[in-house]
């Protein structure tokens, strides 16, 4: 496959045809991007270009690729033949033509896509083959998370023994602090049980919630271990998903009310100058799938949620370990869905009050709004709908 079809290339390059508006487009609006859905990495490095962390521990050790843009994207039908085994979601790595003007566009390619290893090696000008192979491993891990929260991907990251600057994975104090308090909310209860017996009496709330969010599964957490009768590895993978249970429980608590508001107001979004027929039709069938596939993401997440909820009330109120064992050791796939519905659902209130501020005019005209609502249309899982 000759590198201009292998690498998608975005705006014009030698050799290569310019791309469609569209694409520019979505690629000069990643800044306003959900952070579960986009790691901006050229926003990091030239916001913090002169960070002693950011040079001495670096995510990826190509500076190329370390000014990358992350994207997690869900794969259109005609993206699907660049791997061998199906798959909804990947990993997008967008290379900036000019680090500067987004608008110039950029090339991309998939983590996993065929011949993956010689285009990263290729795009990430690669001297050590050993950095390749660091980086590499690195691309995978990431692509086997849904999410590129923040939170998230740094524990997952930590938990095998890859450990770049926090710098790279900043979350606000304020969100830090909600987050605590939320945590310890779940918590409490199982620390109330632990103070009446079970040989996990020596753990207080504080304690547990520390152990629970810390970047190590260590000896805080051994009774609980024990009590779930887990070997060290599964507990590990256990503990991982269930702080991103937590994760993504306090993430939709805080999401909801934003989100509600977003699809009123996309409810009610009117394009200015003159519209088609055809556009009038496409965006007012946009509108209603998205608000459909919006409820039908939450009542699917109830569902997983509910399916947690169960399992701690086991633990908890029943006293029945075994219970919330079987919920861990199944948790990864859970896992998955949720933090894939989650994240289309934040992409679409980040991007839109990204895009349309609130209090000020939404003005757009027929062309970008349809662009906007597909973009949306798409993260949702509504293939069917194309763009006028």
């Amino acid at each position: 496959m000759p590198p201009c079809a292998a690498i998608r290339r975005f705006g014009a390059t030698k050799g290569c045809p310019l791309a469609i508006d569209r694409t520019i487009r979505s690629l000069v609006g990643i800044g306003g991007a959900s952070p579960s859905r986009v790691l901006n990495l050229l926003a990091i490095g030239q916001a913090l270009s002169d960070h002693p962390g950011h040079k001495a521990s670096p995510l990826f050790l190509s500076p190329i690729l370390n000014h990358a843009i992350l994207l997690k994207h869900r794969l259109r039908a005609d993206e699907s033949d660049l791997f061998s085994a199906k798959r909804v979601l990947a990993t997008k790595i967008i290379i900036p033509f000019e680090r500067s003007d987004l608008r110039v566009g950029g090339r991309s390619m998939f983590v996993g896509q065929r011949n993956f290893d010689s285009l990263l090696r290729e795009i990430g000008n690669y001297r050590e083959l050993a950095d390749l192979r660091r980086d590499t491993e690195v691309l995978r891990l990431i692509d086997a998370v849904p999410s590129l929260d923040p939170f998230l991907l740094r524990e997952h990251l930590r938990s095998h023994a890859v450990t770049p600057d926090a710098c790279y994975f900043e979350i606000s104090p304020a969100d830090q602090q909600r987050m605590y308090e939320y945590t310890a909310g779940e918590i409490g209860r199982l620390s109330a049980m632990a103070s009446g017996g079970g040989g996990m009496q020596e753990i207080g709330t504080g304690r547990l919630v520390s152990a629970l969010l810390s970047n190590e599964v260590n000896e805080k957490l051994e009774p609980l271990r024990i009590t779930l009768g887990l070997g060290p590895d599964e507990f590990r993978d256990g503990i991982f998903s269930w702080r991103g249970f937590i994760y993504y429980k306090w993430s939709l608590k805080e999401l909801w009310p934003r989100l509600v508001q977003t699809l009123k107001d996309l409810k009610g979004a009117q394009p200015v100058g003159p519209v088609n027929a055809e556009q009038r039709f496409y965006l007012n069938s946009a509108k209603e799938s998205i608000i459909r596939a919006v409820r039908d993401n939450r009542d699917a997440i109830r569902g997983i949620v509910e399916v947690y909820d169960n399992a701690y009330a086991g633990l908890i109120e029943r006293r029945q370990p075994q219970i919330f064992r079987e919920f861990l050791l199944g948790a990864p796939g859970l896992f998955l869905e949720l933090g894939e519905k989650i994240g289309a659902m934040s992409h679409v209130t980040s991007f839109w009050n990204y895009r349309f501020p609130p209090g000020l005019p939404r003005v757009a005209d027929a062309e970008e709004l349809t662009l906007i609502l597909h973009d949306f249309a798409q993260s949702l899982g509504q293939e069917h709908l194309k763009a006028a």
